[in-house]
């Protein structure tokens, strides 16, 4: 069943992140345009985040998922694999922003998840996706060249933490019993 769930995670993550990246350069109905020639799409407190969002942070479950399923590299191949797709379906810039602050974020999971996982799997969930959502946010928006000028930061970073204590908190709960605690993984 980890082979299952191993190789379903890790093409989620993959698609999570190429879909995220592909939907801050070319939108979706109910986006409005940038300045900087991207997409945001409104969340709460009538602050804006980039339209790829709500997708880039389902992806931090989905990390821990594959991590705990395939290993640590496992997680840091479907990032660079995400990063080459990403770069033709998105924008040169995002993608190797995306892939640059995923790597980054994949690395605090190493730090944060990876050692509490094996006991607390929900909460290592919760944790390293907060971490995860603020770090990366800072940085991807400086790489990308998005900017901080309307909200994006606020929005981007209140959006992230919605999904990973919403929906990936929920997820992480139901799958704690089917994924059980590999000891600390070496692959």
């Amino acid at each position: 069943m980890t082979r299952k769930f191993a190789v379903g995670a890790l093409a989620l993550y993959v698609a999570a992140i190429v879909l995220a990246n592909y939907l801050i350069v070319h939108g979706l109905p109910g986006a409005t345009e940038t300045q900087f020639h991207t997409y945001t799409l409104p969340t709460l407190f009538g602050l804006v985040c980039p339209a790829g969002t709500y997708m880039a942070a389902a992806s931090f479950p989905l990390r821990d998922v594959v991590q705990r399923a395939g290993g640590r590299w496992l997680g840091v191949s479907a990032i660079l694999l995400a990063a080459i797709v990403s770069y033709s379906v998105s924008s040169p810039t995002v993608a190797i922003a995306s892939g640059g602050t995923f790597l980054i974020s994949e690395s605090l999971d190493f730090l944060i998840y990876t050692p509490l996982q094996k006991r607390y799997f929900v909460p290592a969930v919760i944790v390293s996706g907060i971490v995860s959502a603020v770090v990366d946010s800072l940085v991807f928006l400086q790489w990308a060249g998005i900017g901080y000028g309307n909200g994006e930061l606020a929005g981007l970073i209140v959006a992230k933490l919605l999904v990973v204590t919403l929906v990936g908190g929920p997820i992480a709960y139901g799958l704690r019993r089917k994924l059980p605690s590999p000891g600390l993984q070496t692959a």
